[in-house]
């Protein structure tokens, strides 16, 4: 007993000689970028306010129950968001990896081999020189301890990008369903044009009767009868790119919703009903944590920072237990018997001693790689804030817009109104009543482009607000209930 324990004390005291002598110097190599905090940007930008952000399914608000079907096959079907949520699962994967590392590996393997002796090696004269069976089975076990943090560090690091993969999924599934809506009002807008288009063609043609008539009246010259019937042309012309513009956007939102081109060729768009949005009049400062890409890409930078962790672990010894048991023999008919028996145990420690600057090299790699997911983050919030700034400002400068083009169409229906009275009543010919109706018809059409624009903003302000994106907790945990340090404290 008492040689035993001379066996561990020394087995012991190599460990804390080793330990001392494994803390190479990594002083000098840190992440030097810092993150971007609320308090740290513009306070008249990120004041906080009571803002409703959009629901999960904020589309439904539209009430238009084809845009909700076409949005929900989207979302089942469209392959750019299969390879986003198939990521996600690689990544998921790489936790279950990462995890696997800080246990015990148990291995059994058997083996029997029939093999030559060499008479010039260990084995002696008669079995040195003949043939034997040589046999084997073991049961091993391994186990690496994480004295140093480095397997917790890599399973944090992956646990970050896996919490990264699901917020990029969750972004992508809200750019596709806001891509979808843009498109689907695009092609209400198109749709509603050429109805506009084929009215005013109607009345193109009818003028130019009117004007034939006038013509051969004498009422009228051959300038005004060309000039009139140079006009059906060039609305059919307008019509023909309409035709083909309407097709490109049902080919565009069938690709959108993973269809072939022609499945969206009897869709029929249409505006919804007015809608009063709740648009918050600052970018409030809680937007950071309704924003996908920004909690997708401060996850980055977590899993980068433990990455670091993880690779200034390596600095220090490495520790494994390992032990065997089981049996060997030459020869078949001793290979199970109990003096066949064979085990063992003990510990394997490395340690770096002169790499030439390897490990160094790789921190700093390491460093510099946190260093850009820091930054990246940065410009992924100031791209937010940005992102949030256009679209506020594009709605309230579109809603006056709107108003003054209501106004002008208001006007203009009153005056055709008036055209039409003085018609029916005698004191103006049909000419003056189409004249006016192809010019309240053009205040339509600028009308209609207009509110598309505005249901376009409309749609990408609740993408910019993070599109019902709701983030989890900030906090991890592993499968023992050991928490993760947050992004303040790995940064120190």
């Amino acid at each position: 007993m008492s040689k035993l324990n001379s066996k561990f004390k020394l087995v012991f005291a190599s460990v804390s000689l080793l330990t001392m002598a494994g803390c190479a110097d990594f002083s000098g190599i840190a992440p030097q970028a810092s993150l971007l905090t609320p308090q740290s940007l513009h306070s008249s930008q990120t004041d906080a306010v009571q803002t409703v952000f959009p629901q999960q399914q904020w589309w439904q608000a539209f009430g238009d129950a084809q845009l909700n079907a076409l949005i929900a096959q989207a979302i089942a079907h469209n392959p750019n968001l299969q390879v986003a949520q198939s990521r996600l699962r690689e990544a998921q994967a790489a936790v279950a990896n990462a995890d696997s590392t800080r246990y015990p590996q148990v291995n059994a393997t058997a083996q029997s081999t029939r093999e030559r002796l060499s008479a010039n090696s260990i084995y002696p004269p008669p079995l040195g020189g003949s043939t034997v069976s040589m046999n084997s089975a073991l049961v091993s076990a391994q186990w690496q301890l994480d004295w140093f943090g480095k397997q917790h560090a890599a399973l944090a690091a992956a646990l970050g990008q896996a919490r990264a993969a699901q917020a990029e999924s969750q972004a992508a599934q809200v750019t596709l369903a806001a891509n979808v809506a843009q498109q689907y009002f695009s092609l209400a807008r198109l749709q509603s044009q050429q109805g506009i288009k084929r009215q005013l063609l109607q009345n193109s043609e009818h003028t130019a009767q009117l004007i034939n008539q006038r013509v051969a009246a004498g009422l009228d010259t051959a300038l005004a009868q060309r000039q009139t019937q140079a006009e059906a042309p060039q609305i059919r012309r307008d019509l023909a790119m309409l035709d083909e513009q309407i097709a490109i956007a049902r080919h565009a939102l069938a690709v959108l919703i993973g269809a072939e081109p022609g499945a969206t060729d009897t869709v029929s768009a249409h505006f919804p009903p007015d809608m009063q949005m709740n648009v918050p009049a600052q970018i409030p400062a809680e937007l950071l944590g309704h924003r996908a890409d920004v909690v997708a890409a401060r996850w980055r930078v977590e899993s980068e920072l433990q990455s670091v962790r993880e690779t200034r672990a390596a600095f220090y010894p490495n520790i494994n237990l390992t032990a065997f048991i089981g049996f060997e023999s030459i020869g078949l008919s001793q290979w199970l018997r109990a003096d066949s028996r064979a085990l063992g145990a003990g510990p394997a420690i490395s340690l770096p001693i002169f790499d030439a600057g390897h490990l160094r090299a790789q921190l700093q790699g390491r460093s510099a790689q946190a260093d850009a997911a820091i930054e990246n983050y940065n410009a992924t919030v100031l791209n937010a804030m940005r992102e949030v700034a256009d679209k506020l400002s594009s709605w309230h400068m579109l809603q006056a817009q709107l108003q003054q083009q209501m106004n002008a169409v208001t006007q203009l229906n009153s005056a055709y109104e008036l055209t039409q009275a003085r018609y029916q009543g005698g004191l103006s010919n049909y000419l003056n009543v189409l004249v006016a109706g192809n010019a309240l018809m053009q205040q339509h059409s600028a009308l209609l482009d207009l509110q598309a624009r505005a249901w376009d903003v409309d749609v990408g302000l609740m993408q910019a607000l993070g599109g019902g994106y709701v983030a989890p907790e900030p906090g991890m945990q592993l499968s023992n209930n050991t928490a993760i340090e947050p992004i303040a404290k790995v940064a120190k």
